[in-house]
Formats: structure tokens, C-alpha cells, sequence
């Protein structure tokens, strides 16, 4: 990425390019066509919205703490939301309101007090038939992560922000817990199996 294309995260990494497609990449794959037709949320966007920016939609939203690009925001057509969302994990928007939501390297930056309360607000602002895309950390990745941090491929900023490591049984039952039904969470490995994704439909 260069000046005219503006990291996809805080801090340096040689690998950060590639795993930023890669996420964007799979949750693209994720979500159906018929949702892009309507809105979409994506949550811990960061400064420069690089999904966003690599996706399709009629209507694109975006949270993050740190304040968006204005040139971002211009050149894809965004509504940004500066919010601390592990602080006060409320979405300000009406119910049945989104097509699809994305966490892409966000929930393993929640605590998980702030994950269970964001994943109510999801299943809240969801329309029927709408879709949560999350992509986290495999749980036993984050000893691997933090030596490709101290060597400069990954972004030693994010990875020292990790609060908690997730398991995909655990994200399952985060998902019931907030009211979307089991039959509709699927789950995965990507990113040599560094990496997990999840979604689930309300």
C-alpha cells in the first residue's frame, strides 16, 4: 500500500497488505448477493474503511473509536460513527436496520462483557434474513502472532490491543446468547488456519 492507499490497520507489518485482502476477501465470499442491495455496517472499519472500500453495497456504514479518512468517507460514499464500542457497546440505529454487519479483526480487541452486549446489538439492528460476518484470531494463534509482531510481519499495535482469544464454540454460544438460532451459525478456518470466521443469519 502506498500514499494513495493508506494502510487497512494501525502500525507497520509486511504481511498486513496481504491479510487485510484476505479478510475482505472472505467475508465478501460470505456475504449472498441479495443482501447488497440494502445496507451494510461494518464495525472496527479503522481510519482507512479497506472492506468497505473492496465491497459492493447500496448503503455502507462504519464505527470505529479512531475518526475516518474524510477522503474515505467522500470517495466510497460512507456514513461514519466515531464510537467506543468496548466502552458502550450500543448501536446507534433502529431495529431491522442493516442487511449485513462485519467484524473483520475486531472481537478479539472486546472484552467479553462488551462482545455479548455488541452481539445483542447486531441481532437488534439486523433485518430478518440478515446476515453477521466476523473474522478473529484462531484462539492458539496468539503466541505465533506476538513473534510475528516483534519480527515486523504483522502490526505489533493491534496485536498488543488483543483482550481475549475466542474459540469458534465459544463465538456459537455468544451468537445463541444474543438470539440468533444455532441452525443458522456457521463457522471456519482461513489464513493457514491462523484465523477464524463465523457467521450467522437472523
Amino acid at each position: 500500500m502506498n500514499a494513495s492507499h493508506p494502510r487497512a490497520t494501525r502500525g507497520h507489518g509486511l504481511l498486513e497488505p496481504l491479510l487485510a485482502r484476505m479478510r475482505a476477501q472472505r467475508a465478501n465470499r460470505l456475504i449472498p448477493p441479495d443482501q447488497r442491495t440494502g445496507r451494510i455496517l461494518d464495525i472496527g472499519c479503522g481510519s482507512y474503511p479497506y472492506f468497505l472500500a473492496n465491497t459492493s453495497f447500496k448503503e455502507k456504514f462504519a464505527i470505529d473509536q479512531v475518526p475516518m479518512s474524510p477522503q474515505a468517507v467522500s470517495d466510497f460514499h460512507i456514513e461514519s460513527f466515531n464510537l467506543n464500542l468496548n466502552a458502550e457497546p450500543h448501536l446507534p440505529f433502529g431495529e431491522n436496520f442493516f442487511n449485513a454487519i462485519t467484524l473483520l479483526a475486531v472481537v478479539e480487541h472486546l472484552d467479553p462483557t462488551s462482545m455479548a452486549q455488541l452481539f445483542t446489538e447486531t441481532h437488534r439492528t439486523l433485518r430478518p434474513g440478515g446476515i453477521v460476518v466476523l473474522t478473529t484470531p484462531a484462539a492458539w494463534s496468539d503466541g505465533l502472532l506476538h513473534r510475528m509482531a516483534h519480527l515486523g510481519l504483522v502490526s505489533a499495535e493491534e496485536i498488543h490491543e488483543h483482550a481475549y482469544a475466542y474459540t469458534l464454540p465459544l463465538i456459537g454460544w455468544y451468537f445463541g446468547q444474543a438470539g440468533f438460532e444455532m441452525r443458522k451459525i456457521k463457522f471456519g478456518y482461513f489464513e493457514f488456519w491462523l484465523n477464524m470466521w463465523a457467521t450467522a443469519e437472523k
